[in-house]
């Protein structure tokens, strides 16, 4: 069982309407929340621990984990209403966010509302802009804090929206207590560029190592992904996978909370979801689920919106070859 806890927003997807012009589409979305869903679609138990309104826009949250196989029951209802985010898209370029989070159901997560998890969870999955408000920030702090000295494994997806952060030093300062404590820190190329200005990845790569995470992932876009294990005697592990080719980008959103998403689900249904067995994983196991992680991300690359693939559509995507490199 992996539990995903974080924001759950309201993106307002920009689109064409004949007539109308360029208008924004409510869609449900959130990383954590589509990690969530990513996980769900792909076969492998999940839930979604978080704060929802019980308005109109709560209950298509909540409907559409249900239609995806995610676990609703760790789910806390109020009468807030949810982060609404405003993606603007362009082409050849990343998505741009504005978000209205004030007030908001997610960011009021205490850490009284914190409700058992299921005995049978192996790993909680964290990041995004919930680690940027309060107290939700505090209360998922307060929440990986004891679960990593459970010997839970922990995922970080920074996934940083610097406008969102007032204090870079204070937030930084947490940031590597949280990569500290964690077993699986997935981070893309632009999180890089606020965390270490200036490092190339795979330098970044070892400095996020070297802070105390097991396992440290980055996502190049095109230019596929790169993974460093470091293992109990101390060695480090390096494996790169390309990206997977599709025919037509149809936009980006998504695709990194769909990559960690199948990332973990790939962990999860070999049954190595566990520090020990993570510290273990051979280079072909770190390969192939880069890979897998990576085909999941193309595909969602195809569509608007964060729509993670199916396992039969995972499958159909041609592998990379296995002699390219980085």
């Amino acid at each position: 069982m992996i539990v995903c806890c974080g924001e759950a927003v309201i993106d307002m997807m920009q689109t064409a309407v004949p007539g109308l012009g360029e208008v924004f589409l409510p869609l449900p979305g959130g990383c954590s929340y589509n990690t969530s869903i990513t996980i769900g679609r792909l076969g492998v138990p999940v839930a979604f621990l978080g704060r929802l309104s019980t308005n109109f826009f709560g209950e298509i949250q909540v409907k559409r984990l249900r239609e995806n196989h995610v676990r609703d029951d760790l789910v806390i209802r109020c009468d807030q209403n949810p982060v609404l985010s405003f993606i603007r898209i362009e082409k050849g370029k990343e998505p741009q966010y504005a978000f209205y989070d004030e007030g908001t159901a997610d960011r009021a997560l205490l850490t009284e509302d914190l409700p058992p998890l299921p005995p049978e969870t192996a790993c909680i999955v964290f990041g995004s802009i919930s680690m940027n408000m309060e107290p939700i920030a505090s209360t998922i702090e307060t929440l990986i804090l004891r679960e990593a000295q459970r010997k839970k494994v922990i995922a970080f997806d920074p996934n940083i929206r610097p406008f969102m952060i007032k204090d870079r030093d204070a937030y930084m300062k947490r940031f590597e207590q949280w990569i500290s404590v964690c077993t699986i820190a997935k981070i893309s190329a632009e999180d890089f560029e606020y965390i270490f200005p200036g490092t190339e990845p795979e330098e970044a790569l070892r400095k996020i190592i070297g802070l105390g995470t097991r396992l440290a992932i980055a996502t190049l876009g095109p230019n596929g992904a790169i993974a460093m294990l470091r293992r109990n005697e101390g060695n480090v592990t390096r494996i790169y996978a390309p990206a997977a080719s599709v025919s037509e980008i149809a936009d980006t959103v998504g695709a990194g909370d769909t990559f960690h998403g199948a990332f973990l689900a790939w962990l999860e249904m070999r049954g190595k979801m566990s520090p020990g067995s993570i510290a273990c994983l051979s280079e072909t196991d770190l390969y192939d689920a880069l890979v897998f992680a990576n085909k999941a991300a193309a595909i969602v690359c195809t569509r608007h919106g964060a729509e993670p693939p199916t396992l039969e559509e995972i499958a159909k995507v041609k592998n990379p070859e296995v002699s390219a490199k980085l």
